[in-house]
């Protein structure tokens, strides 16, 4: 996972979101959903960011999820998922790499992809 992210769009603290949302590109999110966010199939370095004030209720699958925020659901990153210290949340993590910093606090199963296997 990369540090380097910039985003498409941005949903602001004071912006409250009820149903779901489906992200084409990167995105960053420092408000409210209710409802679950995801990006299509296929769609690789799409990047669902939660800033600090962000708190998500619903699951979250995309290439590549980066927690600042509060996340109750499950999420799903392909590529991978990073915690950050004032991150969290209350699921399932499912991942190809993942990142949690000290004071981050995930409840929930932690599931690593397993690779695909090549056919020799």
């Amino acid at each position: 996972m990369t540090g380097n992210e910039s985003f498409d769009s941005m949903l602001g603290p004071g912006t409250e979101i009820h149903g779901r949302v489906v992200a084409n590109k990167s995105i960053r999110i420092d408000g409210v959903v209710h409802g679950n966010i995801e990006t299509p199939l296929g769609k690789n370095n799409v990047t669902i960011a939660l800033g600090e004030t962000a708190k998500v209720y619903g699951d979250i699958t995309a290439y590549r999820v980066l927690i600042g925020g509060y996340v109750e659901g499950n999420v799903y990153g392909a590529e991978g998922v990073g915690v950050g210290g004032r991150g969290g949340g209350d699921g399932a993590v499912s991942y190809a790499e993942l990142g949690i910093e000290p004071g981050a606090e995930i409840v929930g199963l932690m599931v690593k992809n397993a690779p695909k296997k090549s056919s020799d």
